[in-house]
């Protein structure tokens, strides 16, 4: 099985170019940066993983995804390879992306809830006296 899901923020606006053809297809390329768990020191804190997304999932991305937005991917792991311009073989390992999704709101932050929203909850004000609730 080949699958890949991972959170992490977007490093730079997503590069986005057409194929031409018959019908243009829209590819976008970003990398997402995914903190590790374990952290040792003098190891790196984050994965990058380059990603590719196609069609559909691309024009989601060149129209909605920016640098330092966190996002979520779903997708499978590609590799491949090619000869530099100086005849060496360069390897690649690409997540071809099949879904991402907004993680946080869209000005990074937390999301929190609207006041209006009926989920049977009402905010706490700053000042509120705490003394005598049983979570407090």
């Amino acid at each position: 099985m080949n699958r890949f899901t991972g959170i992490g923020r977007l490093t730079k606006d997503p590069d986005v170019r057409y194929a031409t053809g018959e019908k243009p297809l829209c590819i976008a390329r970003y990398t997402l940066a995914c903190d590790r768990i374990s952290k040792k020191e003098g190891q790196p804190t984050a994965d990058f993983i380059s990603c590719v997304a196609m069609g559909k999932a691309g024009e989601f991305a060149e129209k909605y995804l920016t640098k330092g937005m966190k996002i979520a991917v779903e997708g499978r792991i590609q590799t491949g390879s090619y000869d530099d311009k100086d005849g060496k073989k360069v390897y690649t390992t690409d997540v071809y992306v099949e879904r991402h999704e907004f993680v946080e709101s869209r000005n990074n932050q937390h999301y929190e809830p609207d006041q209006n929203e009926a989920d049977g909850f009402m905010p706490i004000p700053d000042n509120a006296d705490m003394e005598g609730l049983p979570f407090a």
